[in-house]
């Protein structure tokens, strides 16, 4: 999208005064302990799972507009109500990469008391994602990205990757706000049977995965902790040809919610 000046004063800088406009100041108090939402599809998501979004920014308030139109028309009110137009030059100085569609927002993330209290509510009706110390942030963000479409219950690391990097949140585009999100220690996990994926266990074709199910992936480069494997429930694997070493992290996920899902009957689309 094409950048776009302000003849109305709500952009960056006020008609004759020279000082940021409202939005702009908003932008940088939060910003510091805020998540960044980049690009239309983040806050599309974001707006649907009910985010607390105190700003959105954009320098082409008409052409996000008529892309919500065509691709998100349940959220075009609210976008139009959210939406304040700023020039391209301010807007790329307050994100570190503007996205495409010439959108950022931030958002309050949710508590960590009410992820953990999601994360331990029982019965559950859909299993947790633990991923062990994962180290890739790109394949964070796309596993919470898979989590939240299957309707997973939530997604926990361990280790020190923050979930809620800003390269995570772009990567799961907005859907972190889809389900619970949390970083644990491995004795933190929450309550179920824990099955985690190894290239040793029982091929996951002939196992049932219970709702109540904690999932557990190795990180991408050593596999699964030794604290993790020795609180495992049952070790399973992934078909796989001979000579074929691994999967990616996000692939692995995606197949074993399959394999799940599979087998129950479709539920309703709220």
């Amino acid at each position: 999208m094409s950048g776009s000046s302000r003849t109305d004063g709500a952009g960056d800088r006020g008609p004759r005064s020279g000082e940021p406009t409202e939005p702009v100041r908003v932008w940088h108090g939060l910003a510091d302990t805020s998540v960044l939402l980049d690009g239309f599809h983040a806050l599309k998501h974001a707006l649907r799972f009910d985010a607390s979004i105190p700003v959105a920014l954009t320098s082409d308030k008409a052409a996000v507009l008529a892309l919500a139109q065509d691709l998100a028309p349940d959220v075009s009110d609210a976008l139009d109500a959210l939406l304040a137009e700023t020039d391209e030059a301010t807007l790329r100085a307050l994100v570190p990469r503007l996205h495409p569609t010439a959108v950022a927002a931030l958002a309050v993330r949710p508590s960590r008391g009410g992820n953990l209290r999601a994360l331990e509510r029982t019965p559950r009706v859909a299993p947790v994602v633990v991923l062990d110390d994962p180290r890739n942030l790109g394949n964070a963000g796309a596993v919470i990205r898979l989590a939240a479409g299957f309707g997973a219950t939530g997604v926990v690391t361990t280790g020190t990757l923050d979930p809620w990097h800003p390269t995570v949140v772009r990567g799961g585009a907005g859907l972190h706000f889809a389900t619970a999100v949390e970083r644990v220690d491995v004795g933190e996990l929450p309550k179920g049977p824990l099955f985690a994926l190894d290239a040793e266990g029982e091929d996951i074709r002939g196992v049932e995965i219970p709702d109540d199910a904690v999932l557990a992936f190795g990180s991408e480069r050593s596999g699964l902790s030794a604290e993790l494997r020795a609180r495992t429930d049952h070790l399973v694997a992934l078909p796989m040809r001979p000579q074929v070493s691994s999967y990616n992290l996000a692939t692995s996920v995606a197949m074993a919610l399959f394999h799940w899902s599979s087998g129950r009957p479709p539920k309703a689309q709220a």
